[in-house]
């Protein structure tokens, strides 16, 4: 018995499959189709081709759908943050800002894989960190400014070392590119945390 689909469960599975077969013209076909799961999975399967233009990046990252937007930070993580050949930058800086709290956090991961990273992002990060309401959206900003390194995001980050165990937990480990007696104390005390795995992630940092 042939199965059948609804029409958009088949367009989603068209455009997983054209990511498997090479068939990027398929793929971009479904990038403006009705429903946003079609059109998240046909940028992913741009995205297995290697094939995603600045052009279609940009339309994901600012699509009316929060999952489509998410996918498209997801690919942005891959990108350098500033255009090596002096085309267009493709900016996360906006999603930083979006109302939907998963892609904030995804925004933010993905800012901190970036590199080089986009110019301006550290300030973003810092403010993401002492002031978003979700818990998840501040650890994934601290991680990012772990991952980046950049001494502006340090305050931010041991300002972080004292916030709920999980943000917690992602600062001490973001900490570990900086040196200095505040990042000492901060791990020191984090050795102490009633958290055992801010503890543990002190230890690790201190062996």
């Amino acid at each position: 018995m042939v199965e059948r689909l609804p029409d958009d469960l088949a367009r989603r599975r068209r455009a997983a499959q054209a990511g498997h077969t090479g068939d990027a013209d398929a793929a971009r076909a479904l990038l403006t189709d009705p429903e946003p799961s079609v059109r998240a999975t046909a940028l992913g399967a741009l995205q297995r081709l290697g094939v995603v233009s600045p052009v279609e990046l940009t339309a994901a990252l600012a699509d009316a759908d929060p999952g489509v937007r998410r996918r498209g930070a997801e690919v942005a993580a891959a990108w350098p943050g500033v255009a090596p050949d002096g085309g267009p930058a493709i900016s996360l800086l906006p999603l930083l800002d979006d109302p939907d709290d998963t892609v904030v956090e995804v925004a933010a991961w993905a800012s901190g894989e970036r590199v080089p990273p986009e110019p301006g992002v550290v300030a973003h990060l810092v403010r993401l960190t002492g002031g978003h309401e979700d818990a998840l959206c501040r650890e994934a900003a601290v991680a990012a400014l772990g991952a980046i390194g950049d001494v502006d995001g340090l305050p931010a980050i041991l300002a972080a070392t004292t916030d709920k165990a999980t943000v917690r937990r992602r600062a001490v480990i973001a900490l570990a590119p900086f040196e200095g007696p505040e990042v000492d104390a901060a791990l020191e005390a984090a050795r102490t945390d009633r958290d055992w795995q801010v503890r543990q992630a002190a230890e690790d940092q201190l062996e």
